[in-house]
C-alpha cells in the first residue's frame, strides 16, 4: 500500500487559481492612473470650496471671486486663510484667464472652470453650476 500520488487536487488548484486572483486584483487597483485621481480629488475639493465660498458671499453680502495664479488659486473678498488657495498636488492646472463670480446673490449666472492635468493634459474635468444648484463636477462636453 505504498502507492505514490502524483499531482495536485482539484482543491489545490482552486486555491492556487483564487490567491493568484486577488493578487491580481490588488495589482490592477495599485496601477491605477495617480494623476487622474489626483484631478478627480482636486476637482471635488474645489467644488466643495466654492459652494463654501459662495456661503460666506451671502451671508456677509459681498461678492467674491475665485481666480486661479501660479501656485493654486486665490478668493477674493474673503479674509486671507479663511480657506485653503493650493492644489492638492503639482499637477492641476486651469486656464490663468479663469474668474467665477460667488455672489451675493442666491441665483447666480452659470458659470464653469476647466481643471487638466498638466503631464497628460488630455484628462480634464469641469467644475460647473448652473447658478440655482450647486457646483459639481462633470466630464467636459467632447470637442
Amino acid at each position: 500500500m505504498n502507492r505514490r500520488h502524483r499531482g495536485f487536487t482539484l482543491l489545490e488548484l482552486l486555491v492556487v487559481v483564487a490567491i493568484m486572483a486577488l493578487a491580481s486584483a490588488g495589482v490592477a487597483f495599485a496601477l491605477r492612473d495617480t494623476s487622474q485621481t489626483l484631478l478627480e480629488r482636486d476637482a471635488a475639493r474645489l467644488a466643495a470650496l466654492l459652494e463654501s465660498a459662495r456661503a460666506q458671499s451671502r451671508a456677509s453680502g459681498m461678492a467674491v471671486r475665485w481666480r486661479p495664479t501660479a501656485e493654486g488659486f486665490h478668493f477674493d473678498g474673503i479674509p486671507g486663510g479663511a480657506l485653503p488657495e493650493r492644489w492638492l498636488g503639482n499637477d492641476t492646472a486651469t486656464r490663468a484667464d479663469a474668474l467665477l463670480v460667488l455672489g451675493p446673490e442666491p441665483i447666480i449666472g452659470r458659470q464653469a472652470v476647466l481643471l487638466q492635468s498638466v503631464s497628460q493634459p488630455a484628462q480634464q474635468l469641469l467644475v460647473a453650476t448652473d447658478g440655482v444648484r450647486p457646483f459639481t463636477v462633470v466630464a467636459p462636453p467632447a470637442r
